[in-house]
């Protein structure tokens, strides 16, 4: 029970509103230092309000780790913290110099980046709870002819259900009526709609984006492919073990070292004050400012460039980094379907081509037709309206523009109709399937008009950013659920060399987790849904903010906002800088504390000289982490 108390008392000081409070009481006590001739009595300092609501909770933690951790690391930062602080209290009771302020100062940082780790968690948290609610709730099921919307838990395998154009399909299925364009991007992240008809294979948590169909239920509840995408998730989170903070590991030799060299001063001499003097200089302030100095400094740059970085973790992490695994659609790419290639045939031109094609296709709800439409409509095509117009799910269109008799589709579309694909018409076929292009043909009055490609957009800066990241030595890799074809044109377009192509969720986990067993520390690049598992998986993940998913951004590690991928070269140059600041600040503040103590020992410092010591090492280190803030790294 008692501790109980404890803990809930711990958990009031550590909270938001008494932080603050204890910031307002270090405001007071500045200005009654320094702007006023008030003398304030010891005991009713200010300060001490600062010290005991931030110095109960750090207390609280190292006792808790002295007590439950295993062997040395019973020594925590927290313990390192709590001497310090107590060091400065000693020094101010026993009035040699006044350094309360600084204890409570010391409190206060800690007390900050307990709230931000905080804050951090419950990001990742939320993150789940959204892709959770991407499960459908209900499912249209099939009994007797007869159509009954029932609980998708509901559902057995071999049960019969039916999506409607726009629905998201509720469980693995197989279709055995209908046709039609599901988005599979949530879990394959493939740019282009993918066409299904009977016999073919849909997945939960993926949208029907054009005609209704009968599906029978192959795989329900916790072994659908949503499913299994959470489970991925939360497994994956559950691995990702905490990064030892570098003055944790300082602090599992420094502090019984310095501790001991105090006491064997203090008995060996018979003076008190050069051990208290060591306890001074020992003080931890320039080791604990190293850390979150710099840190707070580097993503203050990154927030100036357009990334969003969570934690310091984050940042430690990507300085350790040799090798960037990235998604495709909307990361290497811009993620949005659009016209590539007119192919005209005949005595056609282009824009007679595009004319017709997205007179017909402007009755389509196909993505493909859209794009068509949108395509003409942005080179100024002035689209006529079609009269007769005919739907083939799956398939294609055909309409009457102008008088003539005018029909779009796949290859084999246009031949049941009757027109011959003459054998350059193929050729180009051949070459856009090549690219990994979608493809439309065009016929008009049974002759072959052209060929009209559709393909995802590479992103402008794509090349550069890759050739920026091999120039520093990192290993780049493809990860993505676009077909082979696809993915190798992609990859030779923008310089990647090693790709993986067709993978589902949970094979970009795996080849991650590979990479990652082969003693790469892999970063993992995405933007959808389908890539918060490799995300979480990875050693560090970097979502594309802008126009990426809100989960995905949530399983990152640190988002781009504006999705330029060129910001990922500059995350890994200014990890590398931070990580470099931070063991150089904290290489300065062992070697000022190494000096201090030996100073002391032979009696060149005194409390008084000891504490204006250390608080000059403590203002180098601010300095030098400082300067990552405007430091030019682009």
């Amino acid at each position: 029970m008692e501790e109980g108390r404890l803990a809930k008392l711990n958990s009031l000081l550590a909270g938001a509103k008494m932080t603050a409070v204890a910031a307002v009481f270090l405001i007071i006590k500045l200005v009654l230092q320094y702007g006023t001739d008030i003398e304030v009595p010891l005991w009713c300092d200010p300060a001490w309000a600062a010290v005991v609501i931030t110095g109960i909770p750090l207390l609280y933690l190292a006792v808790w780790r002295t007590i439950h951790n295993p062997g040395i690391s019973k020594i925590s930062s927290a313990l390192l913290i709590v001497i310090g602080m107590a060091a400065c209290i000693l020094m101010t009771v026993i009035g040699s110099h006044d350094e309360l302020f600084a204890a409570g100062e010391i409190g206060l940082i800690m007390s900050i980046g307990a709230l931000l780790e905080d804050r951090t968690t419950e990001h990742a948290r939320s993150g789940l709870r959204k892709l959770i609610s991407l499960t459908p709730q209900t499912a249209r099921r099939i009994v007797d002819g007869k159509e009954e919307e029932v609980p998708v838990e509901s559902i057995a395998v071999g049960d019969v259900i039916r999506v409607l154009p726009g629905e998201t399909i509720p469980v693995d299925a197989v279709l055995v009526e209908g046709s039609t364009a599901v988005d599979q991007s949530v879990m394959t992240g493939e740019s282009l709609p993918v066409d299904k008809a009977v016999g073919d294979r849909v997945f939960s948590g993926t949208l029907n984006g054009f005609g209704p169909f009968d599906a029978r239920a192959v795989e329900i509840g916790e072994d659908s492919s949503l499913q299994k995408l959470i489970r991925l998730v939360k497994e994956a989170d559950e691995q990702k073990a905490p990064i030892a903070r570098i003055a944790d590991q300082v602090a599992n030799w420094l502090v019984p070292l310095a501790l001991a060299i105090a006491i064997i001063t203090w008995l060996v001499t018979g003076d008190a004050e050069k051990g208290i003097t060591i306890l001074v200089v020992f003080c931890p302030c320039a080791l604990i400012l190293a850390t979150p100095t710099a840190i707070m400094a580097g993503i203050g740059q990154a927030t100036k460039h357009g990334v969003i970085i969570k934690s310091g973790e984050a940042l430690e992490k990507m300085g350790r980094i040799d090798t960037i695994a990235f998604d495709k659609t909307g990361t290497l790419t811009y993620g949005k379907l659009t016209v590539s290639d007119v192919e005209p045939f005949g005595d056609n031109s282009k824009e007679d081509v595009l004319t017709v094609c997205a007179a017909v296709e402007s009755r389509s709800e196909h993505p493909l037709g859209k794009a068509v439409t949108e395509y003409a409509k942005s080179q100024n095509i002035d689209i006529p309206e079609p009269s007769n117009t005919a739907v083939t799910a799956g398939k294609g269109l055909s309409a009457v523009v102008g008088g003539k008799k005018v029909i779009c589709g796949n290859e084999r579309f246009v031949r049941e109709s009757g027109t011959d694909v003459p054998a350059d018409a193929t050729a180009a076929l051949e070459k856009l399937r090549s690219q990994g292009k979608a493809t439309i043909v065009v016929a008009v009055d049974g002759n072959v008009a052209g060929v009209i490609g559709l393909s995802d957009v590479m992103r402008d800066e794509t090349p550069a950013a890759v050739r920026r990241l091999e120039d520093m030595g990192v290993r780049t890799v493809l990860l993505t659920g676009d077909h082979k074809a696809a993915a190798d044109y992609f990859a030779e377009k923008a310089g990647v060399t090693e790709v993986h192509s067709e993978l589902m969720p949970e094979e970009k986990v795996r080849n991650v987790s590979e990479l990652m067993e082969g003693g790469s520390c892999v970063c993992m690049v995405g933007d959808g849904v389908n890539d918060a598992p490799a995300l979480k998986t990875a050693y560090i993940g970097v979502a594309m903010g802008g126009m990426g998913s809100d989960i995905a951004i949530e399983a990152a590690d640190a988002a781009i906002v504006g999705d330029d991928i060129s910001r990922v070269p500059y995350l890994k140059r200014l990890a590398n800088a931070t990580v470099f600041t931070i063991k150089a600040s904290i290489a300065i503040s062992l070697v000022l504390n190494a000096l201090a103590i030996t100073f002391s020992i032979m009696g060149v410092l005194n409390p008084t000289t000891g504490a204006l010591w250390h608080n000059v090492g403590s203002c180098l280190v601010i300095l030098l982490a400082a300067s990552l803030y405007d430091r030019k790294l682009d």
